[in-house]
C-alpha cells in the first residue's frame, strides 16, 4: 500500500483497502469484536459520505445498484 504518494495512487490504495475491509469473512471477525458504539459510528460515517458525495440516484442505481 503507497498512501499519501499522489492523488491517482491514493484513490487506487484506498479502494484496495475497502475491499479488503468489507470481505465477508473479515467483517464476520471486526463486527463481533466492535462495541455497539463503535459499529454504529461507522455505519452513521459511511452514511454520510454517501449521502455527501452520491445524489439520490446514484445512490440507488451505483452503490445500491437498483435496477429499474
Amino acid at each position: 500500500m503507497g498512501f499519501g504518494l499522489d492523488r491517482d495512487t491514493d484513490e487506487k490504495t484506498l479502494t484496495w483497502y475497502l475491499q479488503k475491509f468489507s470481505d465477508d469473512s473479515h467483517m464476520a471477525v471486526m463486527c463481533r469484536r466492535m462495541s455497539d458504539e463503535d459499529l454504529a459510528d461507522l455505519f452513521d460515517h459511511l452514511g454520510r459520505l454517501l449521502k455527501t458525495y452520491l445524489t439520490e440516484e446514484e445512490y440507488h442505481r451505483i452503490f445500491l445498484k437498483d435496477r429499474e
